[in-house]
């Protein structure tokens, strides 16, 4: 492990201040990503800013209906929260998918939304990889790419999935991203918070140098709607999704009124889905419809040597959500 300097900040004025805007430093919540990559040198922080006394722990419910997340309330408190549970019930599932309780236990919101990608290219240190090393080229195109890679949002330089879960049912949900920096605050819209890799992929936020999430608004919930979170995998426990959906339904009778619709482990950032979205409003509930929409999804889908089977797969996260939710 390479030596860096360690700075411990207990509000966000300081956190930022101690951080600095040169992109050598880093922020440490619960770690569980960062730290990995620290030992493995992928990442090489000259600087950790350790926010753990930074009060950023509170769910706040407020006047207009939407939920304010503190970035720093962890995956477990914030899938275990009563108002999650009863109005967000795609989130608290999705959650509770990801990872194991000891890691849930320490992993936070605003690290979640940090989350790096798991394709071993990027974390081996030595295989060619344009988010690692921009230029270098992009190993996992003609390499093995079965379950870590993308199908929707790739390019060139890049086809890494984006591996939370959490952020899938963010994506379906609707949130904004509130964050504090060197120029003060700003919100970004959640579809905006993540980046396709296209020619830049080691970019992978929209956050400025030395900024700091500190909270994240959910939309209100769609009243009387359903929702779940449906993720395919290799093994029930501890496994990152080859496909996923996270589905929000409104229902008039057996008529989808509202439907929202996001998708996880075929993208390279949590994939909304709003094709299907407007294909199913006003419509019967029915396998075939659900089958027909969500074909929508994958219209512009581009497929690599190992993982082909994700465009039919990812149909059937659809599918099988819509019609659990509906119909069974």
């Amino acid at each position: 492990m390479r030596a860096f300097d360690y700075a411990r900040a207990e509000n966000p004025a300081a956190a930022i201040a101690a951080h600095g805007s040169d992109g050598q430093a880093a922020f440490l919540a619960g770690g569980t990503t960062l730290l990995d990559l620290v030992k493995l040198d992928v990442m090489q922080p000259r600087k950790v800013v350790d926010i753990n006394g930074v009060a950023l722990d509170r769910i706040e419910s407020l006047d207009d209906g939407r939920l304010r997340i503190g970035a720093m309330v962890t995956n477990t408190a914030l899938a275990r929260d009563k108002r999650v549970v009863e109005d967000y019930a795609v989130l608290s599932q999705a959650l509770l998918a990801g990872a194991s309780t000891q890691l849930r236990n320490k992993a936070t919101t605003g690290g979640n939304l940090m989350q790096r990608v798991r394709c071993p290219y990027f974390r081996d240190g030595v295989s060619a990889c344009n988010k690692r090393e921009p230029g270098s080229g992009c190993a996992a195109i003609g390499g093995v790419n079965r379950s870590v890679h993308a199908v929707l949002g790739t390019s060139d330089s890049c086809i890494a999935a984006h591996p939370s879960d959490m952020c899938v049912a963010m994506a379906a949900i609707g949130a904004k991203v509130q964050v504090e920096g060197p120029e003060g605050r700003r919100e970004i819209d959640f579809a905006d918070f993540h980046l396709l890799p296209g020619d830049t992929p080691q970019r992978e936020h929209a956050l400025a140098p030395g900024e700091l999430i500190t909270h994240v608004v959910l939309d209100a919930p769609l009243a009387g709607s359903r929702s779940a979170y449906l993720k395919l995998r290799d093994r029930q426990s501890y496994q990152f999704a080859l496909a996923s959906s996270a589905v929000i339904v409104q229902m008039d009778g057996n008529t989808v009124r509202e439907a929202r619709v996001a998708l996880g482990g075929v993208g390279t950032k949590p994939w909304r889905a709003p094709e299907v979205e407007a294909a199913l409003k006003g419509e019967p509930a029915s396998e075939q419809r659900f089958a027909d929409a969500a074909k929508l999804a994958f219209e512009h889908a581009v497929a690599y040597s190992h993982n082909a089977y994700k465009i039919p797969l990812g149909q059937q996260a659809i599918v099988r959500n819509l019609t659990d939710l509906t119909i069974a």
